[in-house]
């Protein structure tokens, strides 16, 4: 994740301490020092809603094998015992597993803070009031356009209305929650209308995706915008974050899957405000760019471990039969080992860029979607040869 409003204003968000820890860029195995990654878990493959962009496959069945509670429970144990700083409960849709609540309340239990990914439609008065009462620190709920737009993603009608209700539900309770948004042809000319509902509607925070071809979504690489969109979606949500500030709505806004995105910020930055410039640089060093397979980790409904919730076609281990602290310092797959030292391996534009050591190749999968290779250029990076520094 990119924070724009960290890079632009060094606003200060829960997040920002991860992200940008002093000692975070030396770390191979979690966010900062003496702590594991955060650890995306898929709680259920189950979802009562139909995303085209879905990068788990879900739909509304039930699907065998997937973790017990006690399984999760002993689980969550040892993310604990690896001091591991955040566990985001994310699915299919976690609030379609009927133990959602114990397990959540057990993680806070053990100190591990929880968030959550969710489509929000589930989200009831009382849904809100529980998640509330749990001491959840945020819930993150995916909307990806305006009404019907929002509807023909994700396979419902009604998706839309039902979506915004769980999160003024939230709201209402005193529940931090904020949009997820995954840009793409079809919705980027409403980036704007998703400002816009930010401040209607009082959300204090958006994380704006960039589309990774994974599940469902590897059938939208056609769907992705150009690369002359991704700069004009960076240059609004720049303005709309500046202007939003003006005015003194201090909202939290991120970019997420597209380290360009950090470049992209500091040159422009550096034109206009080289003091401010050079402050954000200083957090992108110690930051380091992409850290999947370092301080972000996925484990799915099987209990298999991933370098994230994109790369599910690379196993490391299962957290049923090994610990996930054991799993995650294990450097001996040549995916996860190759991750936390992979500058040597990166081919193409990626190995020559310039900022590699601040974007450190961007996002893998989508590398190994269009080129067949893990380590090749990361094909949605929208900076031109001149600005990487190659002829």
């Amino acid at each position: 994740m990119i924070s724009v409003t960290k890079l632009l204003l060094d606003s200060d968000n829960f997040g920002d301490k991860l992200r940008y820890a002093s000692d975070s860029r030396n770390q191979v195995h979690g966010t900062h020092g003496g702590h594991g990654p955060v650890v995306v878990w898929n709680v259920t493959r189950t979802c009562n809603l139909r995303c085209i962009h879905c990068y788990s496959s879900s739909d509304g069945c039930k699907y065998e094998g997937e973790m017990s509670t006690a399984e999760g429970k002993q689980f969550l144990r040892d993310l604990a015992d690896f001091n591991v700083p955040v566990v985001l409960f994310s699915g299919g849709e976690p609030l379609a597993r009927p133990d959602f609540f114990d397990l959540a309340t057990y993680a806070r239990e053990l100190g591990l803070r929880s968030t959550i990914s969710t489509n929000g439609t589930l989200i009831t008065p009382d849904v809100a009031k529980k998640i509330k009462e749990i001491g959840v620190g945020y819930v993150g709920v995916s909307l990806d356009g305006i009404g019907e737009n929002n509807d023909r993603f994700r396979g419902k009608e009604g998706a839309f209305d039902a979506a915004l209700k769980g999160i003024r539900n939230c709201l209402e309770v005193g529940q931090k929650v904020g949009l997820r948004f995954t840009i793409n042809r079809h919705n980027f000319k409403e980036l704007n209308d998703i400002f816009k509902l930010l401040e209607q509607e009082k959300i204090p925070r958006a994380c704006f995706y960039h589309l990774v071809y994974s599940g469902r979504a590897s059938e939208m690489m056609d769907e992705d915008i150009t690369h002359n969109e991704a700069r004009a979606a960076l240059d609004l949500i720049i303005d709309r974050t500046e202007d939003m500030h003006r005015r003194g709505l201090n909202k939290e806004i991120l970019t997420v899957d597209n380290h360009a995105d950090a470049i992209y910020i500091y040159l422009k930055l550096k034109a206009i405000d080289p003091q401010r410039a050079d402050k954000a640089w200083e957090l992108l060093s110690r930051n380091g760019g992409n850290r999947s397979g370092i301080a972000i980790g996925q484990v799915d409904w099987h209990g298999n471990v991933h370098a994230d919730q994109f790369t599910q076609n690379h196993t490391f281990g299962n957290v049923r039969e090994r610990k996930f602290a054991d799993i995650w310092t294990d450097v001996n797959h040549p995916i996860l080992g190759g991750l936390k030292d992979r500058k040597p391996l990166l081919k193409g534009r990626c190995k020559n860029c310039q900022w590699l050591n601040v974007c450190n190749g961007n996002f893998r999968s989508r590398a190994e979607a269009v080129h067949n290779d893990f380590w090749m250029e990361d094909p949605a990076c929208y900076l031109t040869d001149q600005e990487i520094g190659i002829k």
